[in-house]
């Protein structure tokens, strides 16, 4: 018996969506030589939905595959930008950091490469694929479409010694400059932080907040006191530290502005993302994003807007990267 798709009325907001988006993408794409739209031509002309089946088989089978693609992405452009080193295994590559060992679907952009290679030999670079499937799982999770600028290359280093990522106890201060860092400012934090909704976070890495916040004894008085056994009973004190708990309360499957309406009942799991609700340079961007006569819809624009312009963090062009035959090795 063959898949039944349940009809999503948010689809119906797509096409607005593509022509503001658009919009926007091609006024920064003026300024840059590379990445850009229609960049692979007839070189390969069914790229993207060479990758969108493989992005929607994967979905089908497990949609955790979702929001463990749009985060390797980040991870990827965030350390020496969007290269697809996070995707080259290796002793003491990135992929052996810490704030890495829980990404998944490494398998997933292997094999959009595998039937690109066939269709398109040494043509379609790892970071385009990346860049390319984590716009289409949010889409299957359903979230907005953006065009995706093409034109990346692969770098060639990975080094675990070069990440320094976001970190999920980082204050306002920290995560802003860190953006900063990446010529992404205050608007794109709060708009790709809120990209968790989507995901999971193991327990170890907030579980002290809701239960001994900075050695109290008492948990995080910024949380909602009625959130606090939710948590508290799914992440016990003396529990493994590996069970994954949903980061959108409620909603942790489905793109949607929930996660938003979480921070502002103070039901963020995560400190970093709860900051954002709490500091009064943050909170302004939240509101607004609330108040809106159609949330979901600017929503889903800004976070287009913002993905845009993070994929195109510190590219490779010219002589200082490659097409990799294999994802995961350089050539």
């Amino acid at each position: 018996m063959g898949n039944v798709t349940k009809f999503n009325p948010r689809f119906l907001l797509l096409p607005l969506f593509i022509v503001l988006a658009a919009t926007a993408t091609a006024h920064a794409n003026q300024f840059l030589p590379r990445p850009r739209l229609g960049y692979y031509g007839n070189s390969c002309w069914n790229v993207e939905s060479i990758v969108r089946s493989v992005v929607q088989s994967n979905y089908l089978d497990n949609p955790a595959n979702a929001p463990g693609i749009l985060r390797m992405h980040f991870h990827d452009c965030f350390v020496q930008g969007c290269d697809a080193s996070i995707l080259l295994a290796g002793p003491n590559s990135e992929r052996t950091a810490i704030p890495n060992l829980s990404l998944r679907g490494f398998n997933v952009i292997e094999e959009a490469k595998t039937q690109l290679e066939i269709a398109c030999p040494r043509t379609v670079s790892c970071a385009d694929i990346l860049a390319l499937a984590a716009r289409d799982f949010v889409v299957m999770a359903g979230g907005p479409w953006w065009p995706v600028p093409l034109g990346r290359l692969d770098g060639r280093v990975s080094l675990a010694s070069n990440v320094n990522l976001p970190g999920p106890t980082d204050s306002v201060a920290v995560q802003r400059q860190s953006f900063a860092a990446k010529n992404l400012n205050t608007q794109d934090l709060v708009v790709l932080v809120a990209g968790h909704t989507i995901g999971t976070a193991g327990c170890g890495v907030f579980r002290n907040r809701f239960f001994n916040y900075n050695n109290t004894g008492s948990p995080d008085p910024t949380i909602a006191p009625s959130f606090v056994p939710q948590i508290q009973s799914q992440c016990p004190i003396n529990g493994d530290p590996a069970t994954r708990v949903v980061l959108d309360a409620g909603s942790g499957d489905q793109f949607d502005t929930s996660y938003l309406n979480n921070l502002r009942n103070g039901r963020g799991v995560l400190e970093s993302d709860q900051v954002l609700w709490t500091n009064p340079q943050t909170r302004p961007i939240v509101e607004q994003l609330l108040g809106l006569r159609f949330p979901f819809l600017w929503f889903g624009i800004e976070f287009g807007r913002s993905m845009t312009k993070m994929s195109q963090i510190e590219i490779k062009t010219g002589l200082d990267g490659e097409i990799r035959r294999v994802c995961s090795a350089v050539n």
